[in-house]
């Protein structure tokens, strides 16, 4: 098992200084891959033992254990020029074309061992009993929450696209309430607000919805419904957004197919709308 399997595992009986430690983990795993468990502690102010306590929680004999895991895991994390070099590196004599539809094709096949029809289901009835729908992503994944966004717009649901840095966000959430709902990307890392967005929409009772990677166990705090899957590529080279956006699809028409007559009906005044327009 990898190290966020392992996290999602015990994820509800970690300790809050363990989800700290966790946290720390994926946003700098290189320091902490080449450092102690001394160093990992003093990092957050907890007690070298805490280090100790959550390596065997994990399953690993000790420390060094957890830590060799790590650097397995997460190292090979580069910046996206060395990644898109890696990929190069690594086409096969077949091209480059044939390489990524094999890697999309292994990846998508794969994906059902990570999020079942049940999973889909449980979050879209999230989302259509929602009065609105907040949506939160950073980096690449901006271009799934504009897909997500229109998709969701054209079957009548209303949407905020949550845009800018601390205060832009403060001001957009405002209005937030439990009779609404978020969802977020995250993929190589947790992304920056993520944590506050989170906390602020369980503070308020808005049910979460996360759409992720790898990184999905791990992120601090937990949606309320996760969706999490590897995606096609190593960590060190380039990865694809082709399981996220199977993922959103599959989350927009389990929407539909729960509540058909609506979903239907605004899709047929858009198009009345459209023809209006032309």
């Amino acid at each position: 098992m990898s190290v966020l399997e392992r996290v999602k595992d015990v994820a509800d009986s970690l300790t809050p200084a363990e989800q700290l430690l966790i946290k720390q983990v994926i946003a700098s795993p290189r320091d902490i891959a080449l450092g102690t468990a001394s160093d990992l502690a003093h990092r957050i102010g907890v007690h070298e033992a805490t280090a100790s306590r959550l390596a065997k929680k994990l399953g690993y004999p000790n420390y060094a254990g957890f830590r060799a895991a790590i650097q397995e895991e997460f190292i090979v994390r580069t910046d996206p020029a060395t990644r898109v070099r890696n990929t190069l590196q690594q086409t096969s004599t077949a091209g480059l074309l044939t390489d990524l539809v094999g890697r999309e094709m292994e990846a998508l096949a794969g994906l059902e061992s990570y999020v079942d029809d049940g999973k889909i289901i449980a979050a879209a009835r999230v989302l259509l009993k929602a009065r609105r729908i907040y949506i939160f992503a950073r980096g690449n994944a901006e271009a799934l929450a504009v897909l997500i966004d229109r998709r969701l717009r054209r079957m009548g649901r209303d949407t905020v696209v949550l845009e800018g840095e601390g205060r832009d966000l403060a001001e957009q959430v405002l209005g937030m309430s439990a009779s609404d709902s978020i969802v977020g990307f995250a993929f190589r890392r947790q992304p920056t607000h993520y944590g506050p967005l989170m906390n602020h929409a369980r503070s308020v009772g808005a049910a979460s919805v996360v759409i992720s990677g790898s990184v999905g166990p791990s992120l601090v705090p937990a949606a309320d419904h996760l969706l999490f899957a590897p995606r096609a590529g190593s960590q060190d080279a380039f990865q694809t957004l082709t399981v996220p956006m199977a993922i959103c699809n599959g989350l927009v028409l389990s929407m539909a197919k729960e509540d058909p007559k609506a979903s239907l009906q605004h899709l047929e005044t858009l198009g009345q709308l459209i023809d209006t327009f032309d």
